[in-house]
């Protein structure tokens, strides 16, 4: 049984959360700065999130004293053992029925295609649900959550370069991997954009070049330079979001953000994008990137998309030194019930 068996879906990053579910980093998980420097820009996430929602966040046993301290009066911490900081990519993806249940769905993880370790990671899914006492779906694919935007009314967007990609499932072809999308996540029409932004080490998650702002209705990060690789990038896109239509039959409407300068740190091009925000609970976690006119722009469009809703800013440039950013560190639960049903004997 999968999880369109029982009615389930995944609903859109701005349907109520009960919680965000977030993950301390980890010294030994490849933070290309002194590790305590990094501490302060990651508590102010947890922080800013709290202000609209409750937050759970995980840490390794060794690290739950250091955890508690930074972040235990706004956030709950958990020990669990994990690789790495990316609960957007390594933990569960949420799922609801019309019955105001929740369930989970446990993905293969495999650290971006094998790039680092993730035995601990790919343990964690099932760990949390368990945790909550909500039903665990396993998935037998492997797949991250910021490869993947949904509108809530069956339109999933992608990109090609990850969930295409050789290093994730290679025994499987396009419309494979659609049909398992179709069958856990509850979509019936995915959008495959081409490529996400270069030097991106997740292989192009979407959560950097484009998302859902409402159904039938899509941000799209672009560049405007035709001297910057990511010119070409965005412009293939945005041809791509021209020519699509939803699950639902409805060309969309695209709204554009220009990404920020190019930053080089330690030799390195950052993968900076203002789309690797999180909504939250009336709001919007806005990752900046200390470029005041790139910065005021994004802010203002998300202003002007989301009035009801108040746009937090965090610093993202020390966090995009990890190689994410505010989308990446965080997974949402959505409001409702534990389903708890007997699903693996049904499998």
């Amino acid at each position: 049984m999968n999880p369109t068996d029982y009615g389930f879906y995944m609903p859109p990053e701005w349907a109520p959360h009960s919680r965000t579910i977030m993950e301390w980093p980890t010294p030994d998980a490849g933070w290309p700065e002194p590790f305590p420097a990094i501490l302060p820009a990651y508590t102010e996430v947890v922080r800013t999130i709290a202000q609209f929602e409750p937050v759970t966040l995980i840490a390794n046993p060794e690290l739950l004293a250091e955890a508690r301290v930074h972040c235990g009066e706004f956030a709950a911490v958990l020990p669990l053992e994990h690789n790495d900081s990316w609960a957007r990519d390594n933990g569960p993806t949420f799922v609801v029925n019309g019955q105001g249940q929740i369930a989970g769905i446990n993905w293969i993880f495999n650290a971006w295609g094998g790039k680092f370790p993730f035995e601990k990671d790919n343990r964690i899914a099932p760990r949390l649900l368990a945790h909550f006492g909500v039903a665990c779906f396993d998935a037998p694919l492997v797949m991250e959550g910021g490869s993947l935007h949904v509108d809530g009314e069956g339109t999933l967007l992608t990109t090609e370069e990850c969930l295409l990609n050789p290093n994730r499932n290679p025994q499987l072809t396009r419309s494979q991997i659609e049909d398992y999308l179709g069958k856990y996540l509850g979509v019936g029409r995915v959008i495959w954009l081409k490529n996400g932004w270069v030097g991106d080490d997740t292989d192009g998650h979407v959560d950097n070049v484009a998302c859902f702002a409402a159904p039938g209705k899509v941000i799209a990060q672009v560049c405007s330079d035709p001297g910057d690789p990511n010119f070409a990038v965005s412009q293939e896109n945005l041809a791509r979001l021209r020519a699509a239509t939803d699950a639902r039959g409805r060309s969309l409407e695209i709204v554009t953000i220009e990404q920020p300068p190019a930053t080089v740190y330690d030799g390195v091009r950052l993968t900076l994008s203002y789309l690797n925000f999180y909504f939250v609970n009336g709001g919007i976690v806005l990752p900046v990137f200390a470029s005041p006119r790139t910065d005021r722009a994004a802010i203002a469009t998300l202003t002007r998309l989301f009035p009801e809703r108040r746009i937090a800013n965090v610093d993202g440039l020390v966090v995009a030194r990890g190689g994410g950013n505010v989308h990446c560190l965080t997974q949402q639960m959505p409001l409702g019930q534990p389903a708890r049903l007997d699903i693996r004997k049904s499998l």
